[in-house]
């Protein structure tokens, strides 16, 4: 029997039971803040042999770093200059991998699997996001509330990290009652007709794309989405406010601040930051305000925009706009680049921006605050490398590459590509591959499809995340032949890029 352990899980429970979400979020101070993050860096070089060994090699002595400053000069981590560079066991704390309970996989760009350890302590650090979702937005203290985990069930962080957390919050005390038919639709019809019933609200957490196709499916399939209020909890894909007012009013939504939220959360380190009706409000008004949007976020693309709990996860914008983050883990992280793409606006900060553009948040939120956290701002653009996130898998140029490589394509294509996730005029998400032709080629007509078929067959194999996370009909891509050199999507002269968005 380990005694830490034990030690560690009943605090880690204790503390979150009888905290109510408000209190835990008001010690959030930036000063608090850098001076926790500061903190858990002198912890992680003194327990995680691997920091130590990774600050060794960058000529790092960790008794110079004792200021907020010093912190920032740090050398970023990254899952291939770090993670992958050490055992698993050096990775955790006290090097023992056994010092956590649960181990969630993703998928690499080979389709080699990333292990991400984690102990109940982790979760709970993690289900106190969903406590701001749920309370914040949704009311779920009041109100008795059937959580519908849809996410997909097995290694993959999502599914199994969203049930514990909303069992977590259950523990707490909120009416919360949890059933995982995962991504079976079938089976989620099931549960909201039968279930649904006896409960005054129903939430359904899962990735965009597929939440849409399932409230569209069961709109076909007799499914009466406003029999009972329907919530939505997302994540893993940017949308449009557009998008999220389409699929709202087929849910039977009555209020776009208050019946949806996304998550900003990855398999490193659970759940980053969260919508609330505030960050809802404030990034719908930028929607209908492009000038705006550009302004402050410096592209005219509209990205994700949550609020995060810096006592938590200490967020840190590069010069290149990478996002960085510090938080305490299964593998403590510090100044971890995600390779995402992004900025971080303070709470003072945003409030201020807006009423310079006459608008003033707050008082369109009327008299509920509930969910209007004084919490700062993280906005984030995707990934910054060459995937793309398609109903929250990551899909690898690597992969799409092999489809062309088999013996009846390869000698009609040249191997460029570009995909993209694109929407029809029903909004509903696809995979479009665009492919590069040799020159004088002259393909026979079923090339595109036998193309598209090969992409398909070779993500299954290769992409476990894909096989498990897309649905059946989703995911054969939409594949356009293009003459080699097409100025549009293959220009002579210029680095070739196998992504768009």
């Amino acid at each position: 029997m380990d005694q830490l352990q034990s030690a560690l899980a009943q605090r880690a429970l204790g503390e979150f039971a009888r905290n109510p979400i408000g209190l835990i979020l008001k010690a959030s101070s930036e000063a608090a803040a850098r001076d926790a993050a500061l903190q858990l860096f002198h912890r992680t070089v003194a327990i995680v042999p691997a920091y130590a060994a990774f600050l060794a090699g960058h000529g790092v002595n960790a008794a110079d770093i004792r200021t907020f400053y010093d912190f920032q000069r740090l050398p970023p981590t990254t899952k291939a200059g770090y993670i992958l560079r050490h055992s698993l066991p050096a990775l955790c704390r006290w090097g023992r991998l056994d010092s956590c309970d649960m181990i969630a996989v993703s998928s690499g760009s080979t389709g080699q699997p990333c292990f991400w350890p984690r102990f109940v302590s982790d979760e709970i650090e993690i289900a106190a996001r969903f406590e701001q979702i749920f309370r914040g937005s949704f009311r779920a203290g009041e109100r008795s509330t059937l959580a519908i985990v849809c996410f997909a069930l097995g290694t993959w962080v999502g599914g199994m990290y969203t049930a514990a957390c909303c069992r977590h919050l259950a523990a707490k005390g909120y009416p919360i009652t949890v059933v995982t038919p995962g991504t079976s639709r079938e089976d989620i019809f099931q549960c909201v007709r039968e279930l649904s019933p006896h409960f005054d609200q129903t939430v359904l957490l899962g990735y965009p794309p597929f939440l849409k196709g399932t409230i569209d499916e069961g709109r076909t399939r007799g499914v009466d989405w406003t029999a009972r209020p329907i919530k939505l909890v997302m994540a893993g894909e940017v949308f449009s406010e557009e998008w999220r007012t389409l699929v709202g009013e087929r849910a039977g939504s009555t209020d776009p601040l208050r019946d949806s939220a996304s998550l900003y959360g990855t398999a490193d380190a659970g759940v980053l930051g969260c919508e609330s009706p505030l960050s809802i409000c404030v990034r719908r008004w930028l929607a209908d305000n492009p000038r705006a949007a550009r302004e402050l976020f410096g592209e005219s693309r509209l990205p994700t925009l949550v609020q995060y709990d810096p006592m938590s996860r200490y967020f840190e914008a590069g010069d290149d706009g990478a996002l960085l983050f510090t938080g305490d883990n299964g593998t403590p992280l510090i100044r971890y680049n995600i390779l995402d793409k992004g900025g971080v606006v303070t709470y003072d900060a945003m409030l201020a921006f807006l009423r310079e553009w006459g608008f003033d948040p707050l008082a369109e939120l009327g008299a509920d605050r509930l969910g209007a956290w004084r919490l700062p701002f993280v906005y984030v653009f995707g990934r910054s490398d060459f995937t793309v996130s398609y109903f929250g898998a990551n899909i690898y140029p690597e992969n799409v590459t092999v489809g062309l490589e088999q013996p009846d394509i390869h000698g009609w294509v040249t191997g460029r590509f570009v995909m993209q996730v694109l929407s029809d005029a029903d909004l509903d998400e696809y995979l479009s591959v665009t492919v590069e032709l040799a020159p004088d080629s002259a393909p026979d007509p079923g090339l595109a499809d036998r193309i598209a078929t090969s992409i398909r067959d070779h993500l299954l194999r290769l992409n476990s995340e894909f096989a498990s996370y897309v649905p059946a009909a989703s995911q054969t891509p939409v594949v356009t032949l293009r003459s080699g050199g097409d100025p549009e999507y293959f220009p002579a002269g210029v680095k070739h890029r196998y992504t768009r968005r």
